[in-house]
């Protein structure tokens, strides 16, 4: 795969532009069109926000850029996001040290809940984390 390829999160700008467009929309004071919000437990753990506290300042970065490209840009494609069906997005992002890490959300309330973040080791999604973002999908819907 060709090195500009890769880096290519967004099939409208690369992430260098992409991260301008987000300071500029932010400094415009443009309204998000689908704003994250972090899926909570019933004793008030998030455990998206621990997970992302706990990967290095650049990981965290990029994985905020691009959250912030679905929260303005919504509906976004691939190969940033991708449906899994029954109501769960994931959102794709290429980490530091060819790494991969994966966000899964819902849509709920006109918000985007950030359900389960985590490392991908395999090419398929692990059915582990898939059930947990399912259960967590189940319990913001009642």
């Amino acid at each position: 795969m060709h090195q500009s390829a890769r880096n290519f999160a967004c099939p409208i700008a690369p992430r260098k532009v992409r991260s301008h467009l987000i300071r500029y929309i932010v400094k415009e004071d443009l309204p998000k069109k689908l704003p994250a919000a972090f899926y909570h437990t019933l004793s008030g753990a998030e455990p998206v926000r621990d997970w992302l506290k706990d990967l290095p300042p650049a990981d965290r970065r990029t994985l905020g850029e691009d959250i912030g490209t679905v929260e303005f840009g919504w509906p976004v494609g691939m190969p940033l996001c991708r449906a899994l069906g029954n109501g769960l997005w994931e959102i794709r992002s290429d980490l530091s040290s060819n790494r991969t890490a994966r966000v899964i959300f819902c849509v709920a309330e006109d918000r985007m809940v950030l359900l389960h973040g985590f490392i991908k080791k395999a090419q398929k999604t692990p059915k582990a984390d898939l059930e947990l973002a399912r259960k967590r999908q189940k319990e913001i819907e009642q």
